[in-house]
């Protein structure tokens, strides 16, 4: 996994260098950012981060409190409230995953999203997002180099108590905490500004570092795909609340161990190509305007069977669709393999 990961992440370095990024790598490959870099963590379970400061509307203030209920956001948006978000969400961002303050204006800022990789900036996908849903308090990061408990389940709650009887907050599949103490059922992790709580072991898979979690096969990213069958779609999505195409494939990568591109333009120009007629289940496939030779603006991951399993849009969720029957071929402009 690491060679396979310090490879990919080398690749992305060069390759975003030259097209003007200046992507820091450490000697191992690894990124890294800058020691001097204002980095806070996110405090909400989903932070959606907003192509502008101050464009919600009141359908969307679940998404802008703290805590945030990504959950109460979907659920009460109507199709034209989803279509609404078209252009104004970026992408979002995780429980106690890492961003770096680029600008501040009233109570927001704009942020990069670490390993979220993407021309428009070097440290991270970047964007707009509350203020008060970032935390940067010491006893949290000081954690940080410790074993760390990934989320596997679609969501999961995290606990006041071990009995884990005490719901205290709903976080999305791929976040990831760091484990003070393991046992039996339970796992115990720090959290960005509540101190330590609970999670259920069986929603969770402990890893001592981003190195360990296992290589993943191409049907190992089909079946963590398929996890997410009929979840209503959103636009910049990468949660178990609802995803956008290449949220989608960037999380199910993620999760996986293997960070790709965040947007599906992005993640059609790196990875091995691959021919249609040589297709193997985890292939990424991807759709363009002018029947497949204008800008790519779609993303699946082929399943077989001449079939992929993909987040379309607004008015649908997380399906499988024939390539060919559904007329999707009309626009197929390639595939891409990020597992070996």
């Amino acid at each position: 996994m690491k060679k396979r990961l310090v490879l990919l992440l080398l690749l992305v370095s060069v390759v975003f260098s030259s097209a003007g990024w200046t992507t820091v790598t450490d000697t191992a490959g690894a990124l890294t950012r800058d020691k001097d870099a204002d980095t806070y963590y996110i405090d909400v379970n989903v932070a959606t981060v907003w192509s502008k400061p101050n464009i919600t509307r009141e359908v969307d203030e679940p998404s802008t409190t703290n805590p945030a209920d990504p959950r109460k956001w979907t659920s009460n948006m109507t199709y034209q409230d989803k279509i609404g978000l078209v252009g104004k969400l970026e992408t979002q961002a995780l429980y106690g995953s890492p961003v770096t303050v680029l600008e501040r204006q009233g109570d927001w800022v704009k942020v990069a999203v670490h390993n979220q990789f993407t021309p428009k900036n070097s440290v991270g996908y970047p964007g707009w997002m509350p203020a008060a849903q970032l935390s940067k308090e010491p006893s949290y990061e000081n954690q940080l180099d410790r074993p760390f408990a990934l989320i596997t389940s679609p969501t999961a709650w995290l606990y006041n108590n071990k009995h884990t009887t005490e719901e205290f907050l709903e976080l999305s599949f791929n976040t990831r905490l760091p484990v003070m103490q393991e046992f039996e059922n339970e796992v115990l992790v720090a959290t960005p500004s509540h101190g330590k709580k609970w999670l259920k072991k069986s929603d969770v898979s402990i890893y001592k570092t981003q190195d360990d979690i296992p290589e993943p096969t191409g049907e190992d990213i089909v079946n963590t795909g398929k996890k997410f069958m009929n979840l209503p779609y959103l636009w910049a999505g990468t949660s178990g609340f609802g995803f956008d195409c290449s949220g989608f494939t960037y999380t199910i990568h993620a999760a996986n161990g293997i960070f790709i591109p965040r947007d599906s333009s992005v993640q059609a120009r790196y990875g091995t190509p691959v021919a249609w007629d040589v297709l193997q289940p985890g292939d990424l496939v991807f759709y363009a305007y002018n029947e497949g030779k204008g800008s790519v603006h779609h993303v699946g991951v082929y399943i077989g069977d001449g079939k992929m399993l993909h987040s379309p849009n607004s008015s649908t969720h997380v399906r499988i669709d024939d390539i060919v029957a559904s007329g999707w071929i009309k626009e197929f402009a390639g595939a891409r393999r990020y597992v070996k």
